[in-house]
């Protein structure tokens, strides 16, 4: 670190498995804490050792109450106090927005490093479209609430990225599968472990292989966007759909035929089955006539 670091708040982001995986700038910023706001001071007791070390933490989590953040708040003015989560970077998913919030309005010094985070590691892994995706965190664990989020979000079209747990992986994909139909998706696991898997295939296949085996370690779960909408038809193939109909169905019933499989409106197929009836009447009477000359 160039210089020491100003008084304020640094979120800090930690190793999703490896240790290893820590940064320079981060090891450097929790050698530098005054304080460091924890969510379990078991887990991040393991960090410091491996960095050899020994730091006051206070613990920061989703049942800290408001007198907690604001006496982290005050010790800003003129402390360095760094917040870390379990794994990963702080606020994906985890604890934390509030504080930062407030300590803008307190007008502390704000920062936040760049380092590990589950949600695009795996995402860049899985072989899935990354122009676009959505992180989404975890599912209800209610079946209708899970059900409605899943038909709420399918329609985006970007990668979804979720967090899943081992116990609710199965039904989980069992559902997506239901309600989105054939798509890519992949199960990141254990992300830069000694045990870490990635497993490709559509929602259907995923959803057989957990089914009854149950994964250990954390969890990303990964589904591609929609499949793009098929091209509409051109003339000619409507024009051959359509013949193909009305050599055994009177026009209305093929222009619904035809209409339903290629997705087209059925009036303006019907209008173009009347069209090529009257051509193909007009080519009859003309053939007629020739060989039945007045």
């Amino acid at each position: 670190m160039e210089s020491p670091p100003l008084p304020g708040l640094y979120i800090v982001p930690t190793p999703i498995g490896n240790l290893g995986d820590i940064t320079k700038r981060s090891a450097e910023l929790l050698a530098a804490a005054d304080v460091i706001a924890v969510e379990d001071s078991r887990v991040t007791a393991k960090l410091l050792h491996h960095l050899g070390l020994k730091k006051p933490m206070v613990p920061y989590h989703d049942h800290s109450k408001e007198s907690d953040r604001e006496r982290l708040i005050a010790r800003m003015a003129d402390e360095i106090v760094v917040l870390v989560s379990d794994a990963g970077t702080p606020l994906i998913s985890d604890p934390g927005y509030k504080l930062v919030r407030d300590a803008r309005a307190a007008g502390r010094y704000v920062t936040a490093l760049p380092g590990p985070c589950a949600a695009t590691t795996a995402l860049s892994m899985a072989g899935l479209p990354t122009d676009r995706f959505l992180f989404a965190g975890f599912l209800p664990p209610k079946e209708k609430a899970k059900a409605d989020t899943i038909a709420e979000l399918g329609a985006v079209r970007a990668s979804l990225v979720y967090y899943e747990s081992g116990p609710r992986l199965g039904a989980t994909l069992a559902l997506l599968a239901k309600l989105l139909g054939t798509r890519e998706a992949a199960v990141a696991r254990e992300i830069s472990k000694k045990f870490e898997e990635c497993v490709t295939g559509t929602l259907a296949d995923l959803a057989e292989r957990y089914a009854v085996q149950e994964p250990k370690g954390e969890i990303v779960l990964m589904v591609g966007p929609p499949q793009e909408e098929d091209a509409p038809p051109d003339a000619d193939s409507l024009d051959d759909a359509l013949r193909a109909a009305l050599a055994s169905l009177p026009p209305a019933k093929a222009a619904k035929e035809v209409a339903k499989k290629l997705k087209l409106d059925r009036h303006d197929v019907y209008a173009r089955a009347m069209a090529l009836k009257d051509v193909n009447l007009g080519e009859k009477d003309q053939g007629n006539g020739e060989n039945n000359p007045s």
